[in-house]
């Protein structure tokens, strides 16, 4: 039976504190069918969508069944991009943000000692990618023996990008007595046969892809020769006016050349791909859901369960070279209950592999007309207007939760032999102030991180500063970044 409320699975008032903040009413298919088992410690495999909750879905029972106690990791989440990882991290500890649950993200393209000094504090979940989990494991830095829940995320895309062998050597090595959670939008057989070796006896979910359907999101086709691309996008946005855009392109130097004609036009846009600094990819991601600007080019790699509300388009330039992208790409739009549109664009010489497209999604892709010369000159006037409005920035689905967290910073660490003991013992006995008020703590060689919850930020930072910690007067200050 389907739950209406996320009270009805009792859970804990810190978890449905989160959960409220973060503006989780009511559960989606996939949450009220996976929850339940998750909390029952059973195996899944779940085929469903993305844009249908499915981090929600391990990440809240997870969250759930943590001991906050235990200073190993108890989780390790997989997934296939850096992006992703560093999304599913922010969410867990959304979710768990007043049991004071303690996630980290490991990705290649970041330095690893800062991952190993993260590691080493104490972390209840691990969020990587297989290259650099593998890393980590090799180099003893990530402790494995507390690990009881794995989450293999985006199952499907980590066969695509060639990761399944690594993540099967991840799997080995982890302790036997655990919970396994395998999520995917599509479930070919290689990742089938993952499930059949790993896993007991696991309970499937299949959620039906309405993204897939013109229920939520219009497909249509538009046939162009390769030299009248660029100049049909620009007929197509005009008309279109999207709110938000992704801009589909199949290889990083598509993109660029994309996203420079774009910008030497007046677009509003930027680029992601995999040939760019990974700060530079966050940044672009967090500025694009932020609505900083209306559109994105992008490959493969931002299709890959990014979860950015409100996007009305994706625009396919080029065809996707794996069809399972398709589902990935157009999956961006139509979430939450939102309607959107996906357009490609189609060569003359492409024509077989539309076929396969279309015999893999299971319906054909309906043709719309090219937008006329004056349809494009009549819709001009609204789409300059639109290009020159001051962007509207998005609230961040953290900003209500995180309203009333302050985040402390002590000059003061590991060297001067300092525990996240003695900052709560010291702080918890201010007037007005209860172990409860403090959050997740960060204790680095020369300094330390105290999150500071219920609103009470002002006066821990007021009284101590002429408190000390284990005889030590720090000083403290309102962090700005860690």
């Amino acid at each position: 039976m389907l739950k209406n409320s996320f009270k009805d699975y009792s859970l804990s008032d810190e978890i449905t504190h989160a959960l409220h903040s973060l503006e989780y009413r009511t559960p989606t298919e996939v949450q009220s069918k996976a929850i339940p088992h998750v909390l029952e410690k059973k195996d899944l495999v779940v085929k469903s969508q993305t844009g249908s909750g499915k981090t929600a879905s391990f990440g809240i029972p997870i969250c759930e069944l943590i001991d906050w106690k235990e200073n190993k990791p108890q989780a390790l989440i997989l997934t296939p991009t850096r992006e992703l990882a560093v999304q599913v991290k922010e969410d867990i500890i959304n979710i768990g943000r007043f049991k004071r649950i303690k996630a980290t993200a490991v990705f290649g393209k970041q330095p690893f000692a800062i991952q190993k000094t993260e590691l080493k504090q104490k972390t209840h979940v691990v969020v990587g990618t297989p290259g650099r989990v593998l890393d980590h494991m090799k180099r003893d830095t990530l402790v494995l023996d507390q690990i009881r829940y794995l989450v293999i995320d985006e199952a499907d895309e980590m066969l695509n990008m060639g990761f399944i062998e690594q993540v099967e050597a991840i799997i080995t090595k982890l302790p036997r007595n655990r919970v396994t959670m395998l999520f995917s939008a599509t479930l070919p057989a290689a990742v089938k046969d993952l499930s059949l070796k790993y896993m007991k006896t696991p309970i499937d979910i299949e959620i039906k892809a309405t993204g897939l359907t013109t229920d939520k999101i219009d497909h249509s086709l538009l046939q162009v020769a390769e030299d009248d691309k660029f100049s049909l996008l620009q007929d197509i946005t005009i008309v279109e006016n999207p709110d938000s855009c992704i801009i589909f392109c199949r290889t990083k130097d598509r993109v660029d050349t994309v996203c420079k004609q774009l910008l030497e036009s007046g677009y509003n846009c930027d680029k992601i791909h995999g040939g760019m600094v990974q700060d530079d990819r966050l940044d672009v991601m967090k500025d694009f859901r932020r609505g900083k600007f209306r559109y994105l080019v992008a490959t493969d790699v931002a299709a890959r369960g990014i979860d950015i509300d409100n996007i009305t388009h994706v625009i396919n330039y080029d065809l996707p070279l794996e069809k399972e992208s398709y589902v990935h790409r157009t999956g961006r739009t139509g979430r939450a209950g939102q309607k959107g549109k996906a357009i490609t664009l189609v060569t003359p010489f492409e024509d077989r592999f539309l076929t396969e497209l279309e015999d893999y999604i299971g319906f054909k892709i309906p043709a719309m007309t090219a937008p006329s010369k004056k349809e494009v000159e009549s819709k001009k006037i609204a789409f300059d207007a639109k290009m020159d409005a001051k962007p509207m920035i998005k609230k961040a689905k953290s900003e209500q939760l995180n309203k009333h967290i302050m985040k402390l910073y002590f000059n003061g660490g590991k060297k001067k032999k300092l525990r996240a003991v003695d900052f709560v013992g010291t702080i918890a006995k201010l007037n007005g102030v209860t172990a409860e008020d403090i959050g997740i703590i960060t204790i680095l060689d020369t300094g330390t991180y105290v999150e500071i919850l219920n609103g009470k930020g002002p006066i821990v930072l007021t009284r101590m500063r002429n408190k000390t910690i284990k005889g030590k007067l720090l000083r403290v200050s309102v962090a700005t970044k860690e």
